[in-house]
């Protein structure tokens, strides 16, 4: 997966967790993100912070039914936002040393 493709899948997760009334709260409280950052996130992917994206999916991989919701929302296998969270955390390098 590339670090763009990566990118794009964290977006869309974010942009299914803005629409989650429940879990949005919880994870602006657990990642220390405003609202601000978030929606600023939404209007200009390009200019996201990969700490935030990060944030985003770690907090839908905590609970299978969260990874299931995010991956169905944008049609997409439930591996595929591991793989991404890997690819932007620097996880899915490998360390030949």
């Amino acid at each position: 997966m590339t670090p763009s493709h990566a990118r794009d899948l964290a977006h869309g997760a974010l942009i299914w967790l803005c629409g989650q009334e429940e879990l949005l709260p919880v994870f602006l409280t657990a990642s220390g993100a405003s609202a601000g950052e978030l929606v600023a996130a939404l209007r200009d992917p390009a200019g996201v912070d990969d700490a935030l994206l990060g944030a985003g999916l770690d907090f839908i991989l905590m609970r299978d039914e969260t990874v299931i919701a995010a991956s169905r929302a944008q049609g997409i296998g439930n591996d595929q936002l591991a793989m991404a969270q890997a690819v932007l955390s620097g996880a899915g390098q490998t360390h030949w040393t």
